[in-house]
């Protein structure tokens, strides 16, 4: 790994060290009973995913060239991220993880492929891959949130539905569906995303200022998502249960790169620069959106918290690891 890469994982330990010193001083306040209320972790993690987390992801589909993807590289990336994450779920259902709460199965789902695109990845293909690497690598990273995080707010919507239903007596199907349809539209994160689409297929241009704007809130993300990672575990601690993050961990850094490799290069015909890039995109550290997503619903967020540090501490070691392979292939 270059320099540049480790450099980027030191600071990104720093400003996480940050945030967990105010939160060990407290210096935002208490948390409270429940994590409700004013809970400084909490209040934190609502502007990230109410206000700078639409930002980014409007202006991000608002602009997206659609006519220019390289379709054939996305699939490669897509359909095993994509594929592992509905795997996770239903295996965490077919196990009864809903049990301890609606929103387990779809919280281990998304820590299991959701990468750290940005803080490790942009740094990690400009350094690696190059121009050329960094542009591919931010093209999937365009598409990167819009669709996982959209699939799964409508499996977690479906499951808090279910839910739902099963506590206030028998309903529907119809009406399930259209509590679950309801409430994925109208929600922070699918609602921003339908709209820029929108947006993008009238053909529009944003504004000057609303660009500036939506990038200046855009970039806020970074930052808030590293200090809420360290201040989540000064309040919460690491998890009493630390041993079940070695799972999701285990898949984000080796079994998702391994199916990415599999399925781009041997069942798709990706080799060379674009196969390079997605395969190192796969083998990221847990990105911060899984913990946005895990206190959203109020679940598992110690362990989310657990998953993202110690795999991002593990990433200096399988990095290599994955760049070996692939030189190997290309030898």
């Amino acid at each position: 790994m270059s320099w540049i890469v480790f450099y980027k994982l030191l600071a990104i330990f720093i400003v996480v060290a940050i945030g967990w010193f105010v939160g060990r001083m407290r210096w935002l306040g208490e948390a409270t009973a429940g994590g409700s209320g004013g809970d400084p972790a909490k209040v934190l993690s609502a502007a990230a995913f109410y206000i700078f987390v639409p930002a980014l992801l409007f202006r991000t589909t608002a602009r997206v060239d659609f006519a220019t993807l390289p379709w054939l590289t996305l699939m490669g990336f897509f359909i095993p991220v994509l594929g592992l994450m509905v795997l996770v779920y239903a295996l965490q259902r077919r196990r009864g993880a809903g049990r301890a709460g609606a929103a387990v199965p779809s919280v281990q789902a998304i820590t299991a492929v959701f990468g750290n695109t940005l803080q490790v990845g942009v740094p990690l293909a400009a350094g690696v891959f190059g121009e050329a690497g960094l542009a591919i690598h931010i093209t999937v990273v365009s598409l990167h949130a819009l669709c996982i995080l959209t699939l799964l707010t409508a499996l977690v919507e479906l499951d808090l539905a279910r839910e739902r239903a099963a506590g206030q007596g028998q309903q529907s199907l119809g009406e399930i569906l259209l509590s679950t349809a309801r409430n994925t539209v109208i929600h922070p994160v699918v609602l921003p995303v339908l709209a820029g689409l929108s947006w993008n297929a009238l053909g529009l241009r944003l504004p000057a200022v609303l660009d500036e704007v939506l990038q200046l809130l855009g970039t806020a993300v970074v930052p808030l998502c590293l200090t809420l990672i360290g201040m989540s575990l000064a309040y919460y601690g690491w998890p009493k249960n630390w041993r079940a993050v070695l799972g999701p961990v285990a898949a984000k850094l080796l079994l998702l790169p391994a199916l990415v490799l599999l399925i781009a290069h041997w069942g798709l015909g990706l080799s060379g620069l674009p196969l390079g890039v997605i395969v190192m995109m796969g083998a990221l550290p847990v990105g911060s959106n899984a913990l946005i997503f895990a206190q959203r619903y109020r679940c598992l967020e110690s362990e989310t918290t657990a998953a993202i540090v110690l795999s991002t501490v593990l990433f200096a070691g399988t990095a290599p690891l994955w760049l070996g392979a692939l030189a190997l292939l290309h030898g």
